[in-house]
C-alpha cells in the first residue's frame, strides 16, 4: 500500500467515525425535539396521544379557572381553534386572559392537553415567532397591533 492510499484510507474512516458519531448524537436527541404547533394544527394532524409538544395560541377569555389545590385550566385559540388545557403549578405573572401564551406538555387521548410549563410573553410587543406567524395565518393578530382579543 503506498503512502497516498494509507492517507485515503485513515481520512476514509475518519469520515466513517464522524457520521456514525453524529448519526448517534442525532437518534439521542431525537427524543428531546419538541415541535410548535397551534390548536388549528392539533385538529388538521392530531399527534399520537402522549407525545410532547408545545402548543401556543391566545387564552381564550373567560376560561381560566383556577382550583384551591393549585389546579388550573384555560383553553388556547387561534381564532379558529381551541384546546382545553390542565396544568398544575404556579402561572407566570404576565399570564391572563386574552395574552399570548406558549405551553409545554402533552395532548391527551381526549384531545385535552396537559400541560407542564406554561410561558408568557414578556411585554406588550412580544410575541414567540412561531404564536404570531400561525395567528396572522389565522388573521387574528397584525404586526403593530393588539390581538383581537385584547380590543376593548
Amino acid at each position: 500500500m503506498t503512502r497516498k492510499q494509507r492517507r485515503l484510507t485513515m481520512i476514509g474512516l475518519a469520515g466513517i467515525v464522524l457520521a456514525v458519531a453524529a448519526g448517534l448524537v442525532l437518534y439521542a436527541l431525537s427524543d428531546r425535539i419538541v415541535f410548535f404547533n397551534s390548536p388549528s394544527d392539533i385538529h388538521a394532524n392530531a399527534p399520537a396521544p402522549g407525545q410532547r409538544l408545545r402548543l401556543g395560541g391566545l387564552v381564550e377569555t373567560g376560561s381560566v379557572v383556577k382550583a384551591a389545590d393549585g389546579h388550573v385550566s384555560f383553553t388556547i385559540t387561534d381564532g379558529a381553534e381551541t384546546v382545553p388545557v390542565t396544568y398544575r403549578g404556579i402561572l407566570p405573572d404576565l399570564f391572563r386572559e386574552g395574552q399570548g401564551v406558549v405551553t409545554e406538555g402533552a395532548l391527551n387521548a381526549d384531545g385535552s392537553f396537559t400541560a407542564d410549563t406554561v410561558l408568557a410573553k414578556h411585554d406588550e410587543n412580544y410575541m414567540p415567532k412561531e404564536v404570531a406567524d400561525a395567528l396572522k395565518q389565522q388573521g387574528v393578530w397584525r404586526e403593530g397591533e393588539a390581538p383581537a382579543s385584547d380590543v376593548q
